[in-house]
């Protein structure tokens, strides 16, 4: 069995990863809260920004971490297509997840569906990733960590979508967003907790691209999708202050005695 490094530059990999997973679900959280306020298209936007945002920030967790990843005896690559593809599930599967809880109209079942999905979609994710590695070896995982894996998953989600359901304050989705992104670390690894490799080693160059080529740069970009997104509904002014401000500049009527 190979020598698997979970942290190979440090607590940096594990750190970065966790902060990046809370951003996303820190913005996700606000941009769901939002959404009961607004109707139609505005509705509908809301709602995709949030599932875009939770999906890249988990992703990006994922990733992130990854660059810590490394194996005694084999270089690593990554099969892009599939990579690719994780990241796609993500956002789709957590998309499916914010809807179903932004236009059900049973909370408790609205809830119970989207937390499922969602968990599901986010292990999905987790190990269709972990399916692109390309190595010297094989890989193997252990059943019962597997299964846990998923069961925190699911858990995470169904919090992260009750708190946006009943969490309104910026201090307590702030809060919430702190839980959710342990939650999802947590997950991660679990996961690779839960992995182990058989190296064989070979002279054959390995297909896919290094980390540095393909996973940094993307990682790197979508991080800044969600640093200009956060700015961008920071900014934006929610449902009641639009209706304090349309209030302030309605003419007052002249009462006659």
């Amino acid at each position: 069995m190979g020598h698997l490094d979970h942290a190979t530059f440090g607590w940096l990999t594990p750190v970065l990863s966790y902060v990046m997973a809370c951003i996303g679900a820190a913005l996700g959280l606000r941009c769901t809260v939002r959404a009961p306020g607004a109707t139609g298209r505005s509705r509908r936007n809301w709602l995709l920004t949030a599932a875009s945002a939770i999906g890249t920030g988990i992703w990006t967790m994922h990733f992130v971490a990854m660059l810590g990843f490394g194996v005694g005896g084999t270089e690593i690559r990554y099969d892009v297509p599939l990579t690719i593809l994780s990241l796609v599930v993500a956002m789709v599967v957590v998309g499916a997840g914010v809807f179903a809880v932004g236009y059900g109209r049973d909370r408790g079942r609205a809830l119970v569906l989207g937390g499922l999905t969602t968990g599901v979609g986010v292990a999905s994710m987790h190990y269709l990733g972990m399916a692109a590695l390309r190595l010297h070896g094989s890989v193997t995982y252990d059943p019962v960590l597997v299964g846990l894996s998923v069961v925190i998953a699911v858990v995470a989600a169904t919090a992260a979508l009750w708190a946006a359901l009943n969490i309104k304050s910026p201090a307590a989705v702030a809060a919430s967003s702190l839980v959710m992104g342990g939650a999802v670390s947590s997950m991660h690894y679990t996961g690779m907790i839960a992995v182990g490799v058989r190296v064989a080693p070979s002279g054959e160059v390995l297909p896919g691209a290094t980390v540095m080529q393909f996973i940094f740069p993307l990682a790197v970009g979508l991080g800044s999708y969600l640093f200009l997104t956060s700015a961008f509904v920071a900014l934006s002014p929610t449902a009641d202050e639009r209706e304090a401000s349309a209030s302030a500049q309605r003419p007052v009527e002249n009462v006659t005695p």
